[in-house]
């Protein structure tokens, strides 16, 4: 028998349709009409969810996104077809919400990585295997560290611990997204408010944020209680960004909760610069504090090399226009005494300390960690920038 199995989410169908949990259900159709057209059939599954529904006095447009596939006689089975389904569920939600997909093979090998990562991400979540790692950021010229940034690292059942680049594809799920920066947001707070309470220098903390937290609208408020919780104040916190998020800061949305966060004392850091599009376009259009030199061009840093000419330009128009400039990426000597030479004061890489949980850096604080006296706390900020 030949049968059509359809994930459908965000929405409630009459008929043979059964949830799967959440927003998500299966539509099991059968029969050579529904095969025939299959695309038609999705066609009519979005006419039915067209109109309004009436939800306790309150007008609902139900909306739809649909992933199907086809189970024919000549192999497959019920779960191959579902998981199939599956995949072009993923597949109709990044491409474009509202419209229906067809698995077609070739389709799966991208999409399982993803839904593979962000499966494992969810259960780290669940079971508490997440942690947060932390790398110094220091003076190139004093070699004493003015400030971390805090890296999300997740240890698998057998112990071993990989770094966000291994599950950064589940970071294109909205609610991993958001959950793998609450997660870091408490983890944060208490490892500063722990530092505070020592007496341990520390001046502020790098912590990256995703395009889907500013758009969720809701940052600053999250912030402001994840760190009020600990009483930690935001002059400690730096958020850092990919250009894919100032990509979008012409949405209200967006440009209100950095506007936000910034009246508020937070200070933004553009993290790999250099690497987006028309980098130096947004020093021009949007606020930045700091911005972080990407290490794709620290690793060609050499005498005649067109690299140390473009890095040595950014460090001049960054002093003209008051913004601080991180090296990324230093692993050697002579990186660092080039970036010296050119002005650039501020660097992280491996050649100072990789990133390392909360206990090894607490002692490289102890050690590195620069001290200023309490009156000139209005310079910390300044320096560590």
């Amino acid at each position: 028998m030949q049968a059509v199995a359809a994930r459908v989410g965000e929405c409630v169908l009459p008929g043979r349709v059964f949830r799967l949990g959440g927003d998500e259900f299966a539509v099991i159709l059968q029969g050579a009409d529904a095969l025939a057209d299959v695309a038609g059939t999705a066609a009519r599954i979005f006419q039915a969810l067209a109109a309004p529904a009436d939800c306790g006095g309150h007008v609902i447009l139900p909306r739809a996104t649909i992933g199907g596939a086809v189970l024919s006689t000549d192999g497959g089975d019920a779960t191959t077809v579902r998981e199939h389904a599956d995949l072009a569920l993923y597949h109709a939600k990044e491409t474009g919400r509202g419209r229906f997909v067809l698995y077609w093979p070739g389709m799966g090998s991208a999409i399982k990585i993803r839904i593979a990562a962000i499966r494992d991400v969810d259960m780290a979540l669940r079971e508490g295997r997440l942690e947060a790692h932390y790398q110094p950021v220091v003076r190139l010229d004093t070699r004493s560290i003015v400030g971390l940034e805090a890296l999300c690292r997740l240890r698998k059942p057998d112990g071993e611990i990989i770094t966000a680049a291994a599950f950064h594809e589940a970071t294109s799920d909205v609610r991993i997204a958001s959950n793998l920066t609450e997660y870091m947001m408490a983890a944060v707070a208490a490892d500063i408010r722990s530092w505070l309470d020592q007496r341990i220098p520390v001046q502020h903390v790098g912590l990256n944020i995703s395009s889907a937290d500013f758009h969720s609208g809701t940052l600053f408020s999250r912030l402001k209680n994840a760190f009020g919780r600990r009483n930690v104040p935001l002059k400690h916190i730096i958020l850092e960004v990919t250009e894919s998020v100032y990509l979008g800061q012409r949405d209200p949305v967006v440009a209100r909760e950095i506007k936000a966060l910034r009246e508020n004392g937070l200070r933004v850091a553009l993290d790999d610069f250099g690497t987006g599009y028309a980098s130096l376009t947004h020093l021009l259009t949007v606020p930045i504090d700091i911005i972080k030199i990407d290490k794709s061009f620290v690793d060609r840093l050499g005498h005649g090399d067109p690299s140390l000419t473009i890095v040595e330009g950014l460090v001049d128009i960054a002093r003209k226009l008051d913004i601080r400039v991180i090296a990324e990426g230093i692993e050697n000597e002579i990186q660092a005494g080039l970036l010296t030479a050119i002005g650039c004061r501020l660097g992280q890489g491996y050649l100072f300390s990789k990133a390392v949980p909360y206990e090894v850096v607490t002692g490289l604080l102890q050690r590195f960690a620069q001290r200023l006296p309490p009156q000139n706390d209005a310079m910390v900020a300044r320096v560590a920038s």
